[in-house]
């Protein structure tokens, strides 16, 4: 269920509450960034993906649920200061509160207020229900900064609960024919959701890179299902039957050939096309995202009300421009973000862990 900040601000002339610079998403008043993909001395962080939380700031702020991804990716002895969702703080004059995007725990979209005027910056953003994520909250704004991930009409996504069951009947199918189900999906966000999806169908096994961010879920009073870590260096005869999942950066690698009779499944967007890139390396792929579809990304846009919408990473020059027929003025916006760091982040977290 969608909630609704309805404090809609009244219209007034635009300021130059946020600018796009060749660090990051800037707020010259507040003298803060968000997002800053290079060094500043104080950032304000959307969520832990690690295209949107990069190492090296002076000072991080973020939802209190980020805080333990933070020092997990990051370092332990980063300076991070994390409020709950809708606590305000005033940085140098501009009002900052952080509010649910739905995207994964602890995800926020950055609230700015200055003289009136609202400016909201999205960062990554689902309208669906994951039933893990806090539900995404609609924030009436001025002005507000949309990714466009999936932004084309044929990304579409079924019901969280209907895709659940795929997932759960895939399983059972495997179960029946002597088959391992290994699902692959990104450390932080998917595989959670697999794992509380395919709960009590059998044993659930997470690779290392996995079992590090459960802590953090575990941390902040998630409950997960239970799961175990095995060693991939060891015999894993003792998987056949049950159910792993492993981080995109180990499809086609030696650690699933290890795998006794598996079966593989892709979770990610992109598997709502069957051309999907790689998709043929796998046997099954379910279209499980994190991002809002189409419609999600246009009712969130549309219920904003904004007067200006900024488009970044993604289908940034289709989308724009669909915005722009629809009578909703936009204009795309050049990133660094995107999943690719994300898969770099993992295999780096891998080499480092050797399993």
């Amino acid at each position: 269920m969608v909630r609704f900040l309805n404090n809609k601000p009244k219209p007034i002339a635009p300021l130059k509450l946020i600018t796009f610079t060749n660090k990051g998403i800037y707020c010259p008043q507040g003298k803060f960034y968000i997002d800053p993909w290079r060094p500043v001395d104080l950032a304000v962080i959307t969520h832990g993906h690690a295209d949107h939380a990069r190492w090296g700031m002076k000072k991080y702020l973020c939802h209190h649920f980020t805080k333990p991804i933070l020092h997990q990716r990051i370092s332990p002895d980063i300076e991070c200061q994390s409020v709950e969702y809708g606590e305000v703080i005033d940085m140098n004059g501009v009002k900052v509160s952080l509010h649910p995007a739905g995207h994964i725990i602890g995800s926020a979209q950055i609230r700015l207020e200055y003289k009136g005027y609202v400016s909201v910056i999205s960062g990554d953003y689902k309208v669906q229900d994951d039933g893990l994520s806090t539900p995404f909250e609609l924030v009436k704004c001025n002005e507000f900064v949309t990714e466009s991930t999936f932004g084309l009409p044929i990304y579409n996504w079924l019901e969280v609960e209907d895709l659940n069951k795929k997932l759960q009947n895939w399983v059972l199918r495997n179960i029946e024919n002597q088959k391992t189900s290994v699902f692959i999906g990104y450390s932080l966000g998917k595989a959670q959701r697999i794992m509380k999806a395919v709960e009590g169908l059998g044993k659930i096994h997470v690779h290392y890179s996995i079992g590090k961010l459960n802590e953090a879920f575990e941390t902040v009073g998630i409950n997960l299902p239970d799961y175990e870590i095995p060693d991939f260096r060891e015999n894993v005869k003792h998987l056949q039957n049950e159910i792993v999942i492993v981080p995109p950066a180990l499809l086609d690698s030696n650690i699933i050939k290890k795998i006794p009779n598996a079966a593989t499944a892709i979770c990610s967007g992109w598997m709502q096309v069957r051309g999907a890139r790689r998709w043929r390396s796998a046997d099954a792929g379910f279209p499980m995202s994190d991002h809002a579809d189409w419609k999600g990304l246009l009712q969130a846009i549309k219920a904003t009300e904004a007067e200006i919408v900024h488009v970044t990473h993604g289908q940034t020059e289709i989308f724009s421009k669909y915005l722009n027929e629809l009578g909703i003025k936009s204009d795309v916006v050049e990133t660094l973000y995107g999943d690719d760091d994300e898969e770099e982040t993992e295999k780096e977290i891998i080499e480092n862990s050797k399993l």
